[in-house]
This record gives structure tokens, C-alpha cells and sequence, in this order.
């Protein structure tokens, strides 16, 4: 069973910056680059200060056992199996998904700016982290970004009791005249699996909408929830979304889809055969760049405009909370959980990374 910490024991204020270069003192002693140890660093770190921190430096420990183990390997160049111009299907060869991601994304940037649209179809890959992250790197491009990718089967049908479908997230990245891009990012199950992982080590109870025990039951116990199966977001509309990125990730690019893919925290030795598709859009060939951002932003706009409910100061569009918290956390420093750093430092250790002193704020 879990039990309840005080937030004052569980998390803890570290500088952003000595993070990023202790996340990556543990990839390079690991035998990556020091330009790919950063990549993966700086994806991780960014979760955090986004506050995705299911997607963050809680991750480090996985990705070390499954490295040492074999699962994942250190390739990291595309093998691009067929190109036909606008969509193209890549190998990711194992690799880190923090590795592969920013090529294929890069690539359908460049096949969007030849034909209006770039697709790559991603298979043997290996778990990418916050899907946003992809996304926005379209954004950023001036294209509309979509980024998805299928896991191992963490959720029922409905109506069901066995693990037959992933969470597979999803993430959509708008462009604007001015701020932040609109962002959609979320996994198809009520909450990221990581979210729940991050509870049980902190030793905090979950909500029972959640996630059920190995008998289906639902359960407010995160270390009994680990073991048991993940609910959907909106019951048989969030299975059935989670039911076509399998299709459009691992059936489309001849990749794993369902129980091929295999779970990132048993059979470390393993690969996790994951597929992800990357899109992107260029508005300049469809009507041009200006007047699409011009009239995202008239959306953008709408909807902070709208009229709020009673005791509601503020509304949000999807990814705004998350940008505001990353410009706050650059500042004042990132707030992670204390279980998570241990976990990283232990990481570290093991793999006999320099760790940098004076990372922790008072």
C-alpha cells in the first residue's frame, strides 16, 4: 500500500541548468556523444519544466537499465526504407526515441515545404518522451505539427478485462502570430502511465478514475494500479482514438502495434519495437503562412475572450499552463519530485557520471 508524504519531504527546487548537464553527464558516461547526451537531455529537462514531469528525469532510470541491458541501442541515424516524396517510412533501429524524433519531424518539415504536407512512418523505435515536444518542433518551423506514437497494451476494452490497447499519445502544435503555439498532448488513458509511476514512488494515493487493479477494480493504490490496467480517457471514445493511433503508428509503417510492443519497465533486454508518426503541414503552400497565423491567432483569441464561469479569473488554451510554468521555472527553478531525483542521482552512480555540484536551491 502506499502511504502520504508532506509536500516539504517530496519535492525539491534544482537549477535547470545543472539538471540538463546531469541528465546528460549520465548519456554521455553511457557512451553517447556529447550533442546526443545533450538532445536527450534537454527533451527530458523540458518535460520538467513544463511540469510533465511523467516524461521527465523519472524516465533516466528506465532508459539506463534498458541501455545496459540491450533493449534500446545507440543507434542514432533514420534507415529510410521507402520515400515517396510526401510520406516516407523510417527505421529508428532501436534507438533513442529522443534521437530519432528530432530527425523525422525535421524531415516531414522539409517534405511539407516541397509538397504542403510531410509524413514519416516511424517503426522500430523506442519510447520518445513528451509528444509535444515533436510537435512544437513543427510548429516552430511555421507548419501545423502532429506527432503520435502507440506503447505496450495498458488499457481494456470497454467492457473488458485484459490490457489490449496502448495509452498512445498525441500531440497537435498550432502556430501564432504572437505567444505561445496552441498544444494539444495528451495520452488516450484518463492519465500517463508515468503520472501514476511518479505516485507510487512519492507514496502518494491516485484518484479511482484512473486505473484499475489486475482484477479490474478500480483502485486509489498507484503501486496496485502499476500492476493493473490504465482507464481510457472517455470510456470507449478515448479506446477506440487509442484503437486508430495503433493503426496509423505501428500498422501503417509495418511496425509493432498491440502486444508487440513491449512494456518499457519488464524485458529490459528487449527492444520495445514502438512505431510513431510525424506530420506537418506547411501553410505556405496551402494559402500562405501569414494569413494562417493571422487567423490562429483570431482563434486563439476567441477562446481567452470567451465569457468564464463563476469564480474562474482565466481561461486557458491547450498548452498555455504548461508555457507559462516553463518561462516561471527558467527563473525560479524547476520543482521535481525528491523520489525522482534520487532516482537520478542512483542512475548516475551506476553509470559513473561526473555529477556537477550546486544544483539544488535553497
Amino acid at each position: 500500500m502506499t502511504t502520504q508524504a508532506s509536500d516539504a519531504d517530496r519535492r525539491v527546487l534544482v537549477r535547470p541548468a545543472w539538471l540538463e548537464a546531469t541528465v546528460s553527464a549520465v548519456f554521455t558516461a553511457l557512451g553517447f556523444e556529447p550533442d546526443d547526451a545533450g538532445r536527450i537531455a534537454t527533451a527530458l529537462v523540458e518535460a520538467e519544466l513544463r511540469g510533465v514531469s511523467s516524461h521527465g528525469i523519472l524516465l533516466v532510470p528506465m532508459y539506463v537499465e534498458r541501455l545496459n541491458a540491450g533493449g534500446v541501442t545507440r543507434e542514432r541515424e533514420l534507415d529510410i526504407l521507402h520515400d515517396a516524396g510526401a510520406a516516407v517510412v523510417a527505421d529508428a533501429r532501436g534507438g533513442m526515441g529522443q534521437l530519432s524524433s528530432p530527425q523525422s519531424m525535421g524531415l516531414a518539415i522539409e517534405r511539407a515545404g516541397r509538397y504542403g504536407i510531410g509524413m514519416v512512418s516511424v517503426r522500430n523505435a523506442h519510447h520518445f518522451g513528451a509528444a509535444s515536444r515533436w510537435a512544437m518542433q513543427a510548429a516552430d518551423a511555421g507548419c501545423l505539427g502532429i506527432a503520435m506514437s502507440n506503447t505496450t497494451p495498458l488499457m481494456p476494452a470497454p467492457g473488458g478485462a485484459e490490457r489490449l490497447v496502448g495509452n498512445n499519445p498525441l500531440a497537435i502544435a498550432v502556430p501564432t502570430e504572437a505567444g505561445p503555439e496552441i498544444v494539444l498532448d495528451m495520452a488516450l488513458s484518463a492519465v500517463a502511465l508515468g503520472k501514476i509511476r511518479l505516485a507510487a514512488s512519492a507514496g502518494r494515493p491516485i484518484p479511482e478514475t484512473w486505473a484499475t487493479d489486475r482484477s479490474g477494480v478500480p483502485t486509489t493504490d498507484a503501486e496496485e494500479a502499476v500492476l493493473g490496467m490504465l482507464l481510457p480517457a472517455a470510456g470507449h471514445k478515448g479506446f477506440g482514438l487509442a484503437l486508430m493511433i495503433d493503426v496509423l503508428t505501428g500498422v501503417l509503417s509495418g511496425g509493432g502495434w498491440g502486444d508487440q510492443v513491449r512494456p518499457l519497465y519488464r524485458e529490459p533486454d528487449r527492444p520495445n519495437d514502438c512505431a510513431h508518426l510525424f506530420l506537418a503541414i506547411d501553410p505556405e503552400l496551402l494559402g500562405g503562412v501569414t494569413r494562417f497565423r493571422r487567423r490562429s491567432s483570431e482563434l486563439a483569441a476567441r477562446v481567452r475572450e470567451s465569457a468564464t464561469a463563476p469564480g474562474v479569473d482565466r481561461l486557458y488554451l491547450p498548452g498555455e499552463i504548461e508555457a507559462d510554468r516553463a518561462r516561471q521555472q527558467r527563473h525560479t527553478g524547476v520543482l521535481i519530485e525528491r523520489s525522482a531525483l534520487d532516482g537520478l542521482l542512483t542512475a548516475a552512480r551506476t553509470v559513473g557520471a561526473v555529477v556537477p555540484t550546486g544544483g539544488v536551491q535553497d
